[in-house]
């Protein structure tokens, strides 16, 4: 009997054809789900980094002078120049929404949230474009909603809802700062 059971243990640890195939197909599913959160999590920090960057370089067009004159023409254009930051990784469609105010100083700022209340959708108002005279403060807000793919990593990554109710994660860049005394003024 402990002949056979010998003989037994001997021909088990000798026969191990398909244990890596087992443990890979135990494993796979947690690493994968890993990778996928990981590459997911970058993109989203990745997006946020050329958000801002996209809004600090069209802001120092405000900040200079060169967007103001025909507000209608300027908000097109100042829109598109953030586009133009953004376009490799983010699409300039309805999920981005573009926001610029106009202070005189910097007690007197004011900004509203960025999500509606309890539905955590974005709020559609913040859609304004007040660039100021020279030496206006000037806040500029760019949100975009960027929607959550990796499945499973959504309670993970999502901070709101889109307009279709799908879990997201709002990206946001924002400048404050004061106009140049442009066109021969004085702050």
């Amino acid at each position: 009997m402990i002949r056979r059971c010998q003989q037994f243990c001997r021909k088990a640890r000798a026969d191990a054809k398909g244990s890596a195939a087992i443990e890979f197909a135990f494993i796979a599913p947690v690493f994968f789900t890993l990778l996928l959160a990981i590459i997911e999590a970058g993109l989203v920090f990745f997006a946020q980094f050329t958000l801002q960057n996209a809004v600090s370089d069209a802001a120092r067009q405000i900040r200079t002078g060169q967007m103001q004159g025909n507000s209608a023409a300027s908000k097109s254009a100042f829109r598109t120049a953030i586009c133009n930051g953004i376009a490799p990784l983010m699409a300039c469609n309805g999920n981005l929404l573009v926001d610029v105010e106009a202070f005189n100083g910097y007690s007197g700022v004011t900004y509203q949230d960025p999500l509606q209340g309890t539905n955590g959708k974005l709020n559609a108002g913040l859609n304004n474009y007040n660039v100021g005279t020279a030496c206006s403060v000037v806040l500029v807000r760019a949100f975009y909603t960027w929607p959550i793919w990796a499945p499973g990593m959504a309670w993970f990554l999502y901070n709101m809802t889109d307009a279709s109710g799908n879990k997201a994660h709002l990206v946001s860049g924002a400048a404050a700062f004061r106009n140049e005394p442009y066109a021969n003024q004085t702050c």
